[in-house]
């Protein structure tokens, strides 16, 4: 894993497709902190959190940078994901990631995107 923004990001969006909790904290700090939209997280056992039932809920996910602003160890990374779930139902997400890296991993990341174009799981079943 190198060490810049953009870098440290396809790494981590690489580990998240695999859906290995612990190969997606390892690109976080121990003392990170990590702020979706649902409010920070920080830390590897409050960050564990976010991440352990998305794997679950939706098995399939394909995540590709379709912008990107940065400066020095900071940037904003506009993506599109795809999330598939047990079924194989499609849902297109998109939003901002603003990350600050220290060394080859976060320090910070703050997820911008709008939860509500999660689907609730069961309810289309």
């Amino acid at each position: 894993m190198s060490g810049t923004p953009r870098e440290v990001s396809e790494s981590y969006w690489r580990a998240e497709e695999s859906r290995s909790v612990d190969a997606v904290l390892a690109h976080f700090h121990e003392d990170a902190v990590f702020h979706p939209v649902t409010g920070p997280l920080s830390g590897h056992a409050e960050i564990r959190t976010f991440y352990e039932g998305m794997g679950d809920t939706f098995p399939g996910l394909d995540v590709r940078i379709v912008h990107e602003v940065h400066s020095g160890d900071e940037a904003a990374l506009e993506w599109e994901a795809t999330l598939t779930d047990r079924r194989g139902k499609k849902y297109l997400i998109r939003g901002v990631n603003i990350v600050r890296v220290r060394g080859e991993r976060f320090e910070r990341v703050t997820a911008y995107f709008d939860p509500t174009q999660f689907p609730t799981p069961g309810a289309d079943e």
